[in-house]
């Protein structure tokens, strides 16, 4: 298991929701631009899904919606429906950048986090999921909504730039299925619609802000566990 908790740095990451005809005339120019991130597959994406975990209180909702600068959120992470590699996450932000820990973890330990309990920490851990698992249990975390979507990403080396787009982006309850191929999923975007995400290091080229008409799309704050959770599979009520 691979310690990546001392290599995470802040990065800078603005989020734009876009309707159909941006989404479709940005993701052309950035194919134009940028190099489709190896990790794609042969039509350019990947699948995403993370369960996201939440205190009895629900502060990593209200601090979303109310847009308090300093927040976590913690989830577990799979990619193509592959199950045979978990990540548990922390993603931070502070003052609009963001940093991102992750750490491999067991199916049965995944399991137990389904279930909302948190696995008791070993000597066998590495120092970063012992961080994690401590900081979860003290805050009392619990999960409150499965993410889904389908990503595609480019990737820009000068700047160390990373733009995605997020489409397909669905909600779950069915915590226990998290491992499984199929479960029920809600849309929470309108058919065609989907999340710009652009994150870089120290700067970003003037020529990938100009293709992406940042300075006139509208920049968003929510992030897509907000939206799954204010959408929810059951009733449109958040729970």
């Amino acid at each position: 298991m691979t310690e990546k908790y001392a290599e995470a740095k802040y990065r800078h990451e603005y989020k734009y929701v876009c309707d159909a005809m941006q989404n479709a005339v940005l993701k052309t120019r950035a194919r134009g631009i940028l190099k489709s991130d190896e990790h794609a597959g042969v039509d350019g994406f990947y699948r995403i899904r993370s369960l996201y975990f939440d205190d009895l209180e629900d502060r990593c909702y209200y601090e979303n919606e109310s847009g308090i600068g300093e927040r976590d959120k913690y989830r577990l992470r799979i990619y193509n429906g592959n199950n045979n590699r978990i990540t548990l996450e922390k993603k931070s932000k502070v003052r609009g950048m963001t940093l991102k820990t992750q750490n491999r973890i067991s199916k049965e330990q995944c399991r137990q986090l389904m279930a909302g309990t948190i696995p008791l920490v070993s000597e066998d851990m590495t120092d970063g999921l012992k961080r994690l698992l401590t900081e979860m249990r003290m805050k009392n975390m619990r999960p409150k909504v499965i993410v889904e979507y389908v990503r595609y990403p480019f990737v820009e080396r000068n700047g160390n730039v990373r733009v995605t787009f997020d489409e397909a982006v669905s909600s779950s309850n069915e915590f226990n299925k998290f491992l499984e191929r199929n479960i029920i999923l809600r849309p929470i975007l309108q058919n065609g619609e989907g999340v710009l995400e652009i994150k870089w290091d120290e700067y970003l080229p003037d020529y990938i802000k100009n293709a992406m008409q940042l300075d006139t799309l509208s920049w968003s704050s929510f992030s897509k566990y907000y939206l799954c959770r204010r959408y929810n599979v059951y009733g449109g009520i958040r729970v």
